[in-house]
């Protein structure tokens, strides 16, 4: 019994793993994905909604990092600006992920017909303006007179945020190339 629980938990990780080659960031997809095995076991469909789960909760938690950048010392006008419109583009960021994940939960299971079409396109649509707006809000930053160690912090996380977006799109759609 232990030991086809030992294969079944291999197998799922196999899953994740060959999966995860797909993506432009297969190192960080396994790593962001390989701990919830158990759970998505080898259901493309689970993957996805997992992966984009992983990608909201990324970026909450940079939106909440740079929220909290507003008040960096010595920060000047066009900076306070550029995290201001960071800000914004990563609440839109977590709004489009969140629509995706909820789109994604309504396609029904073994459906390939218009509904499912018209629902797959809005979670890769959503999931891309995501990835925009993550780009967006670092070009927020660009320009010589914006370097500096703000720029530096805020963009490691944007950065992290946008690979795992990037990987969601990309086991989105090669769950869409499989119906």
């Amino acid at each position: 019994m232990a030991r086809n629980l030992e294969e079944e938990s291999t197998g799922d990780t196999e899953f994740i793993k060959a999966s995860c080659e797909t993506t432009s960031y297969p190192d960080r997809c396994f790593q962001s994905l390989s701990s919830y095995a158990s759970e998505i076991k080898k259901q493309p469909r689970k993957l996805v909604e997992t992966a984009l789960a992983v990608s909201i909760a990324r970026a909450k938690s940079a939106k909440t990092y740079v929220s909290e950048m507003t008040d960096y010392k010595g920060i000047t006008k066009r900076q306070h600006e550029a995290v201001a419109d960071c800000l914004e583009e990563m609440g839109d960021t977590v709004d489009r992920l969140s629509n995706s994940l909820k789109e994604l939960k309504h396609l029904e299971e073994g459906d390939s017909g218009e509904d499912f079409w018209f629902c797959l396109s809005n979670v890769r649509t959503w999931t891309s303006a995501a990835l925009t707006d993550e780009t967006t809000c670092l070009d927020g930053f660009g320009g010589k007179a914006m370097n500096g160690e703000l720029k530096s912090l805020i963009r490691t996380r944007i950065v992290s945020v946008a690979e795992e977006t990037s990987n969601a799109l990309a086991l989105i759609n090669d769950f869409a190339s499989k119906h």
